[in-house]
């Protein structure tokens, strides 16, 4: 059985090369536009795994250039009616479908506050992508998975070319540029030993941290929607304080190791969960599959590891699915937009 949302993950490289070439012109004058407004904040606007997207922004955003970047509730427009304050920032709304009302009623009263409005949208004739003042268009065309995929590394993707571009970054520019080839040929199965220590799980600890942490979060929300596997997502430096209690013997703890300065913090965390019982399983860049570790591709830039880390655990993701007999393309519960107000 080849499910849709296996095919999907295939269509990642191609995917980010359509953006990558389309969006080229747009991204040369935003960058420009970008560095003339020198916005003191920026927003981010979304749910669902397209926050997951705006939490990579905001590693992006802190990291390269020191200025803010939060997300803000969509609540706050649509239910409390609270006039944002938002002169001279930047509000960024990231979705799929463009079509839930909250996330278009907060781009508007960030627009409204004074802020730059900006969307990064996969569907353009949606009213988030009509309303924007910028558009980037996601270019993942159409996604008939409820698992989302293709369209959450576009909206990655789209964040990563957004800030290179702003802060006129040729290293993360020129890694940018040699993805989609580093996507598509990343296409090998997980390995059988990690799905036999994933398929008893309950529950589980996916770990990250820094920009990692964003695809953390995705994973476990991913580990949800697929195989009805109640995961959380934690900074490593935070899983200590409390979580960690939780762990038995076997429970099972997902680790995405960057190459970067967070990846040395992260190691003695790792250690003290192994200690206390846990099935540790990371995910990093170069080097062979093992029992315990699922290898991705190596990429230019350490900050767009993230991307192509995610992409390889979405085949473990739509592996374990399946061996659980579930249907990773049609949960139980959901739909494929998701309509808030």
């Amino acid at each position: 059985m080849t499910t849709q949302m296996l095919q999907e993950i295939g269509e990642a490289g191609d995917a980010a090369a359509r953006q990558l070439g389309q969006n080229a012109e747009r991204l040369a004058e935003l960058g420009a536009r970008l560095r003339a407004l020198d916005p003191p904040l920026v927003a981010t606007i979304g749910r669902g795994s397209s926050d997951c997207c705006a939490l990579y922004l905001k590693y992006l955003v802190e990291i390269l250039s020191g200025v803010p970047c939060a997300s803000i509730g969509p609540s706050i427009a649509t239910l409390y009616r609270t006039p944002m304050r938002l002169a001279g920032s930047v509000s960024v709304a990231i979705s799929q479908s463009g079509r839930s009302p909250d996330i278009v009623e907060m781009q508007r009263a960030a627009r409204d506050g004074g802020a730059l409005a900006l969307a990064l949208v996969n569907d353009v004739a949606s009213p988030l992508a009509q309303e924007a003042e910028i558009l980037l268009p996601l270019c993942a065309g159409t996604e008939r998975s409820v698992a989302a995929t293709k369209s959450m590394i576009a909206g990655l993707v789209g964040g990563a070319s957004l800030v290179a571009a702003w802060r006129e970054d040729r290293q993360l520019a020129a890694a940018l540029a040699g993805l989609p080839d580093v996507l598509r040929a990343q296409a090998a199965p997980p390995p059988a030993t990690i799905l036999e220590r994933l398929a008893n799980a309950r529950s589980a600890f996916v770990l990250g941290r820094g920009a990692t942490l964003a695809i953390a979060a995705e994973a476990a929300l991913k580990l949800k929607e697929t195989c009805a596997i109640h995961a959380e997502a934690y900074s490593a430096a935070e899983v200590l304080h409390g979580p960690a209690e939780l762990v038995a013997p076997g429970f099972p703890v997902i680790a995405f190791l960057p190459s970067d300065a967070a990846r040395e913090g992260m190691l003695p965390t790792l250690t003290a969960l192994a200690d206390a019982g846990a099935t540790v399983i990371t995910i990093e860049a170069g080097g062979a599959d093992e029992s315990d570790r699922l290898a991705t591709a190596r990429v230019g830039a350490p900050l767009l590891e993230p991307i192509v880390m995610i992409h390889r655990f979405y085949r473990l993701a739509e592996a374990l699915a399946l061996r659980l007999g579930r249907d990773p393309d049609r949960p139980r519960n959901l739909r494929k937009v998701t309509e808030t107000v």
